[in-house]
C-alpha cells in the first residue's frame, strides 16, 4: 500500500522536525554499540603501538596491546572483535604454512583476549593473502590462484583458529566450497558451537588499498584478484553467492565493501532475512578522515551518517575502524 499524506495545511512534515525530542520519538533507525565489531591489526613484538599512515587514528598492535584494546571494547559494549595479521616479511611464502601455526600472531591474539576480555567475541579473517608471499587470498600455481588446493590450507587455518578459541570464523577468500569444507571440518573436530560469518559477497574493490598497507601484503600482490572476487557490476550474482553460502553452513553473511555496495546490503537481507553484516573497509574510512581532517566535512557527523546508512540499509551490523569512537559516543 501505498502511504499518503493529507493535503497542505493539514499536513505539515516539519511538525515532527522541530525539536530533538520529537525527531527522536520518529526515528525510524537505531545505531547502538551493540551493532558493532571492531578490526585491529596485530603485529610481533611486546608492548608496541604502531600507525598505519594511510588509515589516521588505526594502529598495529603487539599481542598485549590487543588484549588491552579487547578489554577497552568489552568495556564500551562493543560485541565482537576481529583479528588481522600483520605477518613479517620472513613467515611469508608460498606454501603459506604460517596461516595455521598454532602459535601464530592471531592464534596467540585470541588466546590473550580470551583471557583477558572473556565477554568479547573474537572473530578471525581466513584467507592465505597476510602469509602469501604472492600476496594473494590462494595459492598460486603457474600464474592461477588455484581453488580446491587452497581451500584444503583455509580448512586447517580455520581449525587452529578454533582451537585456538575463536567464536566467528570469517572465510574473506572467496574460493568456491570453502564454507561447506570449513562446516564440515568443525562439526567433525568437535566445533560444532563455532560460528561461520562468511564474506559471501566481496567486491575485487578499489577501496581495499590501505587495509593492504596494515597488513603488509599490498607490495607483495602480483596482479589482481578479479578472478576469485566479484565483479562490482554484478548483483544478481552476490544472491546466488549469499545463497550457496547458506546452504553450505554459514550463519551470517557479509558484504564487502559497505557504503558502495548498499544496494546489495539491502537485496540479501529481504531476500534471505538472516543476519547480514557489511564491512566500512579501510578506503571508506581513510577517505572520511582525510576530509575531516583538512576540514572538508564535520568528521563525527559524517561518521555516524555513514553507519547510519547500513542500518537503514537493513544491515544488522557493521564492521568498521570507527567501532571505539561511535560507542563512546552513543554510550554518553
Amino acid at each position: 500500500m501505498t502511504p499518503t499524506l493529507a493535503p497542505f495545511p493539514l499536513a505539515r512534515p516539519r511538525r515532527m522536525r522541530q525539536s530533538t525530542s520529537l525527531r527522536r520519538l520518529v526515528s525510524e533507525t537505531h545505531l547502538t554499540s551493540d551493532d558493532l565489531i571492531w578490526p585491529v591489526f596485530v603485529r610481533d613484538g611486546h608492548g608496541e603501538i604502531e600507525p598505519v599512515a594511510s588509515m589516521p587514528g588505526v594502529v598495529r598492535r603487539s599481542v598485549d596491546k590487543i588484549a588491552d584494546a579487547a578489554k577497552e571494547a568489552q568495556d564500551l559494549g562493543i560485541p565482537a572483535i576481529c583479528l588481522f595479521p600483520y605477518t613479517d616479511i620472513s613467515l611469508k611464502t608460498e606454501t603459506c604454512s604460517e596461516a595455521w601455526n598454532p602459535d601464530n600472531l592471531t592464534n596467540r591474539a585470541i588466546r590473550a583476549i580470551k583471557e583477558n576480555a572473556p565477554d568479547i567475541a573474537v572473530m578471525t579473517d581466513v584467507a592465505l593473502d597476510p602469509y602469501n608471499i604472492n600476496g594473494h587470498d590462494g595459492f598460486v600455481v603457474d600464474d592461477q590462484i588455484v581453488n580446491d588446493q587452497t581451500v584444503e590450507a583455509l580448512v586447517k587455518m580455520a581449525l587452529a583458529q578454533a582451537d585456538a578459541g575463536a567464536d566467528i570464523i570469517g572465510p574473506s577468500d572467496m574460493m568456491d566450497g570453502r564454507v561447506a569444507a570449513m562446516r564440515g571440518a568443525l562439526e567433525s573436530a568437535g566445533h560444532q558451537n563455532v560460528t561461520i560469518m562468511s564474506y559471501s559477497a566481496k567486491y575485487a574493490s578499489g577501496f581495499y588499498g590501505p587495509f593492504r598497507d596494515a597488513v603488509g601484503a599490498s607490495g607483495a600482490l602480483k596482479g589482481d584478484k578479479k578472478t576469485y572476487q566479484m565483479d562490482p557490476a554484478n548483483s544478481d550474482e552476490a544472491l546466488r553467492m549469499v545463497q550457496r553460502d547458506l546452504h553450505e553452513g554459514a550463519d551470517m553473511v557479509m558484504v564487502k565493501p559497505g557504503m558502495p555496495y548498499l544496494d546489495i546490503c539491502t537485496r540479501v537481507k529481504q531476500t534471505f532475512g538472516v543476519p547480514t553484516f557489511a564491512y566500512q573497509v579501510s578506503g571508506e574510512y581513510a577517505m572520511i578522515q582525510a576530509a575531516a581532517q583538512n576540514g572538508w566535512i564535520d568528521g563525527h557527523t559524517v561518521m555516524m551518517e555513514s553507519l547510519m546508512s547500513f542500518k537503514r540499509a537493513g544491515c544488522d551490523g557493521i564492521l568498521t575502524y570507527f567501532a571505539p569512537e561511535v560507542a563512546k559516543y552513543l554510550n554518553g
